[in-house]
């Protein structure tokens, strides 16, 4: 047997994807435009400054991307297989555990390192402008894929070790944050308690963004053997993953005897999230009598207890903060930088619960069951609207009372009428926003869960429809304005209350324009779209990404009779 035949298929199989080929092209060109943004919106100021602050927004987006690579490429690849079943199989041959995991580390990992092998010769157009030395450049692209690796090995190594999907997103998410960010935390606390002239190596070392710290002319010169041995400790924690993946891999897809404490957990997890079995049939039957669908998306009792721990763990953090920094800690900053987090955490974790239930059950089969009963799909819309409800709403509401309570705590410290204006302006924003972006994230999470290949792509496509879209537009506006500088003209006097506003305005359009189409989509092809394993995205389908002999299962043809039924809301063996 060949060395690696896992990763030498999987880079045939991609070698045969025209979409393997335009992503790169892509890649290179949405630096290009970011840059070019940068430069017309920063064009006014000195050169040198210039080209360092391209080369920092470059590299710092760079850097996020590759550190959440291993969230959204290899943090559910191996679980997935043992949801299904199939990771056994693979071992049933001489395949040994690296070869596993290196097979799916290439196979899923594929598409972003060759983006970022694309983006990383562009990074070097601000050396054109000047105030950057190519070593800068140079130590930037070997930290980002320092930072790509060890992400990708901290995902595929979670995913030997976990079976659901958001557990392994989890899990990951917090084993990318421990040596990120919580290790230098950690270390200027003790800096705090310890009254210590610095923090020590061993909090800062195991930082990937400690490593992008170093990388700039300024740090290197002084520490240069510091940027060294951070490189170094990242590698040597992403190869320790792969190690740890390779020996668990052949002996987690086996079911475990009772007896054993991880299934003894599991079972006392498992009653106590579902409770005892007169509370399970009298909490199904209360769900049952209200909706059917309802029982299948909340029948987890516990699950809303998981939005108020973390919302619990917002709070503690914030009277740490105000007990360490008293009334230095009460001020404007801060108020809005904790709504913001408040906001997003609410919007991220409902757009990942409205995908998942759905998305989950298609890939099971459950679906197509449901539909084939006289169940109708509003029945099952309005299900899911009331488990989310149940989860949600006390959350939202209690999200909500913060903000408002924030908006009073910044007032007297506002002297300027026009400023109180803007502060309670841009907080009954952010709260109407908040109300509709969750809206709009049910009707679009929905149709991304029937659609989408999973469901942290189904919830990560959807924020990005809904939040990142007002950006994009407020961001053309900034490069017209910039543009129209270009000509000598004076720069346009606007003010905050006008991005406020344009925010505001694009946000509810992205709203009502994204939620109306998926509205529009489950309502018409939801029965279509469920017999279905995935359909392929837009981009899938513009640039063909899948060749015909790569390996996917090709799509059984549908008769005209058929397709109308599954169109409709009727169940599909009435069709002739």
């Amino acid at each position: 047997m060949s060395f690696l035949p896992i990763v030498a298929r999987e880079l045939r199989v991609a070698a045969r994807r025209r979409g393997t080929y335009w992503l790169r092209s892509a890649a290179a060109l949405a630096v290009i435009i970011a840059g070019a943004w940068l430069f017309l919106v920063m064009q006014s100021g000195p050169s040198r400054d210039l080209g360092k602050g391209l080369l920092t927004v470059l590299t710092g987006s760079a850097g996020l991307f590759a550190l959440f690579s291993g969230l959204r490429s290899t943090a559910d690849c191996l679980s997935e297989e043992k949801r299904e079943g199939t990771l056994g199989l693979l071992f049933l041959t001489d395949l040994k555990g690296y070869d596993v995991v290196l097979g799916k580390l290439a196979a899923n990992s594929l598409n972003a390192c060759y983006a970022l092998l694309a983006a990383v010769p562009m990074l070097g157009i601000p050396l054109l402008i000047g105030g950057i030395t190519a070593g800068e450049v140079a130590r930037l692209a070997l930290v980002i894929l320092n930072t790509l690796f060890f992400s990708l090995a901290v995902g595929i190594l979670v995913s030997t070790l976990s079976r659901s999907a958001q557990r392994a997103s989890a899990l990951t998410l917090v084993l990318l944050l421990l040596p990120t960010a919580a290790a230098p935390a950690l270390g200027a606390m003790w800096i705090a308690h310890t009254r210590a002239p610095s923090v020590p190596e061993l909090f800062l070392l195991p930082s990937p963004a400690y490593s992008f710290n170093l990388a700039f002319a300024g740090f290197y010169r002084t520490r240069p053997d510091q940027f060294l041995y951070s490189m170094l400790v990242v590698h040597g924690m992403g190869w320790l993953c792969l190690l740890a993946a390779s020996l668990i891999a052949p002996h987690c897809w086996q079911e475990r005897s009772a007896k054993t404490f991880g299934a003894r957990w599991r079972e006392w997890w498992q009653q106590w999230a579902y409770g005892e079995m007169a509370q399970r049939l009298a909490f199904r039957k209360r769900l049952l009598d209200t909706n059917a669908f309802l029982w299948l998306a909340a029948r987890i009792r516990l699950r809303p207890l998981s939005i108020w721990a973390v919302l619990a763990l917002f709070g503690c953090g914030w009277l740490w903060g105000l007990a360490k920094f008293r009334r230095d800690w009460l001020n404007e900053g801060v108020y809005l930088t904790t709504g913001l987090l408040l906001n997003f955490f609410i919007k991220s974790a409902f757009a990942a619960e409205a995908a998942r239930t759905l998305a989950e059950e298609r890939r099971a089969g459950t679906l197509e069951l449901l539909l084939s009963t006289p169940l109708s799909v509003r029945e099952i819309l309005a299900g899911q609207a009331l488990a989310l409800q149940r989860q949600f709403l006390g959350p939202v509401l209690a999200v909500l009372c913060i903000e408002c309570v924030f908006v009073r705590a910044g007032l007297p410290d506002l002297v300027i009428d026009d400023e109180r204006g803007l502060w309670v302006s841009v907080w009954v924003a952010g709260m109407l926003m908040l109300v509709t972006d969750l809206a709009a994230l049910y009707w679009v999470a929905m149709w991304q869960g029937l659609t989408a290949k999973n469901a942290a792509r189904a919830a990560s496509q959807s924020l990005a429809r809904i939040l990142l879209c007002p950006w994009a537009g407020i961001a053309l506006v900034i490069l017209i304005g910039a543009v129209s500088q270009m000509n000598g003209s004076p720069p346009p006097d606007v003010s905050w209350h006008f991005f406020l506003a344009l925010w505001f305005i694009l946000g509810l359009a992205a709203d009502f324009g994204f939620a109306a189409y998926a509205r529009q989509k489950l309502l018409t092809e939801f029965r279509l779209a469920a017999q279905q394993r995935y359909s392929p995205g837009f981009w899938e389908r513009l640039l063909q990404r899948t060749a015909p002999d790569s390996g996917q299962a090709p799509q059984i043809p549908l008769t005209a009779n058929r397709r109308a039924a599954l169109s409709r809301d009727i169940p599909p063996n009435s069709a002739t």
